[in-house]
């Protein structure tokens, strides 16, 4: 009933992204940002070559591959005729081969704070990531989510935060609006899917993406099934993404934290027998991905 799919790196290609420090790019400047996009999105459709060989159609791509967008404008870049190329053929592949391609910008993005500075940081970040899925030609939808977690609890205040986050949601572009999607988070403190459903979904209709492991560890006010029904209908019609790590305190090394991911699976997604694509969270990536495969199935 799952498609399973991974997360930034392949490990077989030793593909991460290529990226640069602030101090780098002081001195270097745009030019230098281009030639490492440019060799970025190269690798990037290696990758999707990978995934199509290997029976993968759901990957999460890197924030990264276009390092300090946030300080230019990509129709600056020297390079941007052949950055333009490469974004139309990489989604024109991923839509050939049938390949779910997703991003999920760094924990900053918080549109439930009370501070401006962080929104209109959140928000120009979140339009970066929508204009690359716009010169990929990507869909208009979750389909293709851009996903984040709400962000903040405002010292405990959650529906302050959460009506925060409606209102900074409306300051979106539609290009963001129609992608974004809602994550539950893996601390007591912060928001359950059930607090994301009542508070966020019925008021502006985000989707939430379902993250088992984060479940295990955040508030416990619906069971796991519950949960995942929940998330599961907010998706209207388009197939819900999920996602599923298992701690690596538990099975691997009991020095680390709870919420840490483990290198490879223990246990499987129990997915309910909802059709959903589940992105799997382990260090490992795809070489996790096959293990599961082998084990417990999935395609």
């Amino acid at each position: 009933m799952i498609r399973l799919g991974y997360a930034c790196i392949n490990t077989t290609l030793s593909s991460a992204s290529s990226t640069m420090r602030r101090a780098t790019f002081d001195k270097l400047g745009i030019s230098y940002a281009g030639e490492i996009i440019v060799k970025n999105l190269k690798n990037l459709l290696i990758i999707l070559d990978w995934n199509k060989k290997n029976n993968v159609n759901v990957y999460r791509m890197s924030s990264e591959i276009m390092p300090w967008a946030s300080e230019y404008n990509l129709q600056d870049l020297p390079q941007f005729p052949e950055i333009l190329q490469q974004l139309r053929m990489i989604g024109a592949y991923a839509k050939y081969t049938d390949q779910r391609l997703t991003f999920h910008p760094g924990q900053f993005n918080c549109l439930g704070s009370d501070k401006e500075n962080v929104i209109l940081n959140s928000i120009k970040d979140l339009e970066i990531h929508a204009e690359i899925m716009d010169l990929m030609g990507l869909s208009k939808t979750p389909f293709n989510k851009i996903n984040i977690h709400l962000g903040s609890a405002c010292n405990g205040q959650h529906e302050y935060a959460m009506e925060n986050f409606c209102r900074n949601f409306e300051r979106l572009s539609d290009s963001v609006k129609s992608r974004l999607t809602l994550e539950n988070d893996d601390k007591k403190g912060m928001f359950s899917v059930k607090m994301l459903y009542d508070g966020i979904y019925k008021k502006v209709g985000v989707p939430i993406v379902y993250d088992q492991h984060h479940f295990q560890l955040g508030p416990q006010d619906s069971t796991q099934e519950e949960a995942i029904h929940m998330a599961y209908e907010t998706w209207k019609g388009i197939r819900p993404v999920c996602h599923h790590s298992n701690s690596r305190k538990t099975y691997e090394d009991p020095s680390v934290v709870p919420t840490a991911h483990s290198d490879y699976y223990y246990e499987p997604f129990v997915d309910y027998n909802l059709e959903v694509d589940v992105v799997l969270e382990a260090k490992m990536k795809e070489q996790a991905l096959i293990r599961y495969r082998n084990t417990w199935g999935g395609k």
